[in-house]
């Protein structure tokens, strides 16, 4: 993971840009019997509460518009007390009491995990929840230098999973957006410190002028 992709100055630009691409990847898998949307919360005005909606991506049966699967990107307004994240946890149980799989990814250092049981210490994490195996839930816990895992996204009974590679993925997000010329103004956020902070400036090296 890049650690300046995490600043409140680029990660929406880098959810947003996630969020097409991979249905780009997942489409040319799962074709003709699924289709992926891309789909958002409904939002609406409170007054005193500012509420932030997600993109996130919806896999569906093509004959009868069954949900099958939901794939997310956590943001922090997900991870960090408030409104957000109430409503989200809110979500993430009504998933899981459902028929329907879901993929979480954060590769957000700051905030709190998700409260899954006998979570690993990580930086970052996917966390796989299959219907036929709830409570229990596949996770992919990823340190800073470590690459991005290919993980598999579950379909219905029978047929094969299909499967992001995540590193491929930000790679090439990282290249269409320009983000070499324009996400190193200023210090990773959250700070790194000790030899996660000496690694960290490969990327600088390597940044265009």
């Amino acid at each position: 993971m890049n650690p300046y992709l995490e600043r409140a100055s680029v990660w929406h630009d880098f959810h947003e840009s996630f969020m097409p691409l991979v249905r780009e990847i997942l489409t040319s898998q799962v074709l003709p019997r699924y289709f992926v949307r891309i789909d958002a919360p409904a939002e609406v005005g409170v007054p005193a509460v500012d509420s932030e909606g997600h993109s996130f991506l919806e896999i569906r049966d093509r004959d009868n518009r069954e949900l099958v699967t939901v794939v997310e990107l956590l943001s922090p307004s997900n991870k960090y007390a408030g409104s957000d994240r109430e409503q989200y946890l809110a979500k993430a149980r009504q998933l899981q009491n459902s028929l329907v799989h879901f993929v979480k990814i954060d590769l957000l250092r700051g905030g709190p995990r998700m409260p899954w049981l006998d979570m690993r210490p990580c930086d970052y994490c996917v966390v796989v929840s299959r219907v036929a195996q709830r409570p229990r839930a596949g996770l992919w816990p990823i340190r800073l230098r470590e690459r991005l895992p290919e993980i598999p996204i579950p379909l219905l009974p029978g047929d094969a999973d299909a499967r992001i590679d995540l590193q491929q993925v930000l790679h090439r997000i990282y290249d269409a957006a320009g983000y070499a010329y324009h996400i190193y103004t200023g210090p990773p956020e959250p700070p790194l410190s000790g030899v996660d902070a000496a690694w960290a400036q490969q990327f600088l090296a390597a940044a265009q002028p």
